[in-house]
């Protein structure tokens, strides 16, 4: 058994193959500048659609490509609001129709807080 084992080999420390015609893709240096100040340098593929904006390695800002290659402007959509998508739901008259119903229950005590039925109850037993 001692016979067939490897002396001298780590665990993925070494690799055994040689890089004998083995022909790397074209790289290219990308350069970003941060709002701070860092400048830094990505090496990408020629191939790779260079990126406009890169994560800067010491701040975390994002950096701009030095190239002058521009970010897309993101199209942002209006923030909806709570009657924007309540509107989409049900009319203006719908609406105000509901709130003429509600405000009806309430105010003969059938929805609402307990402390406002009692006061109803005790009206309607001095009225009666």
């Amino acid at each position: 058994m001692a016979e067939r084992t490897l002396r001298g080999a780590r665990l993925g420390g070494q690799s055994f193959e040689d890089e004998r015609g083995i022909e790397f893709a074209a790289r290219q240096q990308v350069g970003y500048r941060c709002p701070q100040g860092h400048e830094f340098e990505i090496t990408m593929s020629v191939e790779a659609d260079v990126p406009a904006v890169w994560e800067c390695p010491r701040c975390g800002a994002e950096a701009l490509s030095v190239s002058g290659i521009q970010p897309e402007a993101k199209a942002e959509k209006p923030a909806r609001t709570h009657w924007d998508m309540l509107l989409e739901r049900r009319s203006e008259k719908e609406l105000e129709d509901i709130l003429k119903e509600r405000l009806q229950l309430l105010r003969d005590g059938e929805i609402g807080p307990a402390h406002l039925h009692r006061v109803n109850q005790k009206k309607s037993r001095a009225s009666a």
